[in-house]
């Protein structure tokens, strides 16, 4: 049913506007900053996104990591600013594999975040950042299919 003018836009938890998309994402590619390092930049996985609105989505996959190690994600995208169509914002969850973080186990991430959508296609671009001697930071693109809305 489409909605006319008087009636109000649908609103999500987080008040903006109310969304209903899957997404399909793939893995990564990875510029890391620690250059000198021999680093896998080649992170292919699978993951989906669901769009709960246009601030926040939820999300969930698994990837082969910079450190050469299958890694598993679940956290929620927030991002609540928006410049010429790119949100802007950081993704909040779990993240397991890497070898001298937790010994492999699940830990917590905040990391910087931008999201440009077009259509059925997107990009998620993350700026992770390095943590002692355990995370190799960089700039990891995403790409993104929208299966349905």
């Amino acid at each position: 049913m489409a909605q006319d003018a008087a009636t109000p836009e649908a609103k999500a938890f987080d008040g903006s506007a109310k969304r209903s998309q899957l997404w399909l994402t793939s893995g990564f590619a990875t510029y890391h900053f620690q250059s000198d390092q021999d680093l896998n930049g080649r992170n292919p996985g699978l993951g989906v996104e669901y769009r709960l609105s246009e601030d926040s989505a939820l999300t969930a996959g698994r990837f082969f990591n910079s450190d050469r190690q299958h890694s598993k994600y679940a956290g929620m995208y927030y991002q609540p600013l928006s410049y010429m169509g790119v949100r802007f914002g950081a993704v909040f969850g779990g993240f397991d594999g890497y070898p001298k973080m937790r010994d492999g186990g699940w830990f917590f991430a905040a990391i910087p975040t931008a999201t440009f959508e077009y259509q059925r296609v997107g990009v998620n671009v993350a700026v992770v950042p390095t943590y002692k001697d355990r995370l190799h930071g960089g700039i990891s693109v995403q790409l993104k299919l929208k299966l349905f809305e």
